[in-house]
């Protein structure tokens, strides 16, 4: 995410400056800084701190001991998960402390500057950090979201949920592909086109999207699920189908059809 977030940034006019203890050439390629650190900080307005969330404490002391940042300056971190205070050893430099987490999955660093175009970007800290954190997230054509520091955590796990769990789903969807007698090659591409089609759906909201036989209130299709699958992810499908039940409520699932599909899912020996 640094390196996609440092080439995205240049694309958008910013003066980058990477400094790095890794050797792995980035494509297209970025200046790197090989001089002592704080040559490289003291002429920037905001740094970013894109590190793993328990190197942030860490390098914050190291930054503080060094001297290399000033009150000037605007200090991020990238994290999802933590707040402001993981930056608690640079409090005496009276710069920005503050966190921007772009809400976006980027595995190669070119693809950055496209991937982060229209996403959210959680941003939290003082109102200056917040205030630098907002102008770097827009000028990437980002949305930026102020979220409270207390609120992080459970930010992050939606995050999880939506990103990191959707895809255990699916693995668990193409592992019952296999199953069912598909080749690999067959399984593995089976669900993506349904997959994008119920992501679409949700710019409705999650109530309207839902289809499926919860939604329909279809008991007997929702059986026959439960009595091919092992008891893990029997057990995986009562709790998504539970949750889906909720929704189908929202939706509209008249109450006889959302009690017996209750009934169905909450049934014993529906679990095996």
């Amino acid at each position: 995410m640094g390196q996609g977030l440092a080439l995205a940034l240049r694309q958008a006019g910013h003066r980058i400056g990477l400094i790095s203890r890794s050797s792995h050439p980035v494509s297209p390629p970025l200046h790197l800084h090989v001089g002592p650190r704080q040559e490289a900080i003291q002429d920037a307005t905001i740094v970013v701190l894109a590190v793993p969330d328990r190197a942030i404490t860490p390098l914050a002391t190291e930054l503080a001991a060094e001297g290399s940042i000033s009150p000037g300056h605007a200090v991020l971190h990238l994290s999802g998960l933590r707040d402001r205070r993981a930056l608690e050893p640079l409090a005496t430099t009276r710069a920005a402390l503050g966190s921007l987490h772009p809400l976006q999955t980027v595995s190669d660093p070119a693809t950055a500057p496209v991937r982060l175009l229209g996403a959210y970007a959680g941003i939290e800290g003082d109102e200056r950090a917040l205030s630098a954190a907002e102008q770097l997230a827009r000028s990437l054509g980002m949305v930026p979201v102020r979220i409270p520091s207390g609120g992080k955590p459970a930010y992050h796990a939606g995050a999880a949920f939506a990103a990191n769990y959707t895809t255990a789903l699916v693995a668990v969807a193409e592992r019952l592909a296999l199953a069912s007698g598909l080749t690999p090659d067959v399984a593995r591409r089976l669900y993506l086109p349904l997959i994008r089609g119920a992501a679409a759906n949700l710019e409705a909201g999650p109530a309207a999207a839902l289809t499926g036989p919860v939604r329909r209130g279809d008991v007997e299709t929702v059986l026959a699920h439960l009595a091919v699958l092992g008891p893990e992810d029997r057990k995986l499908y009562l709790l998504l189908a539970r949750e889906a039940l909720r929704l189908a409520r929202e939706a509209g699932l008249p109450p006889d059809a959302a009690a017996s599909m209750a009934r169905a899912l909450s049934d014993p020996g529906a679990e095996g």
